[in-house]
């Protein structure tokens, strides 16, 4: 069976109105998947889901303006969870981040504390305990590339970001540069809703698409897979 994958799809039919089962592409969800949207279009009439799906849209609509006869984008993505957490009600925000974004970190907060947020704070180090103590082998440490296997190197710690997190019973929880995998197990364990407002990306300044076009990036880390 073919697999789904819109993303080589050249026609975008889901963006049309009037497109017919038989015109698709054979690896179209909307010709292979037609009961498992039928089902999943049902969820959207459960109550948490209509009210975080209405204010998604309505916030998505304006992020945009006319200005001198052209529709721009007017709202950054921090402006955009203000906005959105606004209109769901929320009053207390969670901010899961990386050491090394304090900076940015510092002013999400700043920022989120000004539009009227209480907000919680909690850095990937909490708990202050050695990687090895985490199962992590000595080798798999960053000082070991500097020859010093043996010496303190504290290890993220999500799953206890997510923990303090959720004993102040925050409402959205937003990540600021988690490294991979970490990301994955803090929105694992968070009871709260996750959004992430920086993705980690080393190389690119946490501009991860950056990488897809800039003829710096793009051959040099994906021209040998």
């Amino acid at each position: 069976m073919t697999l789904p994958n819109c993303a080589k799809c050249v026609q975008v039919y889901c963006r049309k109105g009037g497109w017919k089962v038989e015109e698709l592409p054979d690896f179209c969800p909307m010709k292979t998947k037609g009961e498992i949207i039928r089902k999943a279009l049902e969820k959207y009439k459960e109550e948490e889901n209509r009210l975080l799906y209405l204010n998604s849209t309505i916030t998505e609509q304006r992020a945009y303006q006319m200005v001198r006869g052209r529709i721009i984008g007017v709202r950054p993505r921090l402006l955009e969870i203000i906005k959105f957490s606004e209109m769901m009600g929320w009053k207390r925000l969670g901010v899961a981040f990386c050491t090394g974004l304090s900076d940015e970190a510092r002013r999400v907060v700043e920022i989120l504390e000004k539009a009227g947020f209480e907000v919680c704070s909690v850095r990937c180090k909490c708990g202050g305990i050695d990687k090895t103590e985490l199962g992590v082998p000595k080798e798999y440490k960053i000082s070991s590339l500097y020859g010093r296997p043996d010496s303190f190197e504290a290890g993220c710690n999500p799953i206890v970001q997510a923990e303090v997190l959720n004993s102040e019973e925050v409402e959205l929880n937003i990540i600021v540069g988690l490294c991979i995998g970490h990301d994955i197990l803090f929105s694992k364990y968070s009871k709260a809703p996750v959004t992430t407002l920086i993705v980690k990306d080393r190389v690119t300044g946490h501009n991860p698409v950056a990488s897809l076009y800039s003829a710096y990036h793009n051959p040099r880390y994906y021209s040998e897979l």
